[in-house]
């Protein structure tokens, strides 16, 4: 086979792949039961006042854990005293101020 020849049926082949892949008219309409399960979540808005529980008690994973979840927030920031910070402001955090000896201070969304 010459390199035209070859060159010739390596693009055919080429094509033929290709088209494979190409949409055909329009996709189905998703029925509402698609369309609710490919809806965004609602974003989880931080409350820091059910939280409160937690001030006075030490830092621990489940005592963080259960003031997050309590809470409503995504996640959770620990500051430590002497920390530096970020200024953003998340609706979806929960900031749980510290002492040296990491038991909790404050609780606030942020």
């Amino acid at each position: 086979m010459t390199n035209t020849a070859l060159a010739l049926v390596v693009g055919l082949g080429m094509a033929v792949l290709m088209g494979g892949c190409a949409s055909h008219g329009q996709a189905p309409a998703p029925t509402q039961h698609q369309a609710q399960a490919q809806a965004p979540a609602p974003e989880a808005l931080c409350n820091a006042q059910p939280a409160q529980a937690a001030v006075g008690q030490n830092s621990t994973a489940s005592v963080v854990e259960s003031a997050r979840a309590r809470s409503g927030a995504r996640m959770v920031r620990i500051l430590r005293p002497g920390q530096m910070v970020t200024k953003e402001f998340d609706t979806q955090r929960l900031n749980l101020e510290v002492d040296a000896n990491g038991r909790i201070l404050a609780v606030r969304c942020g």
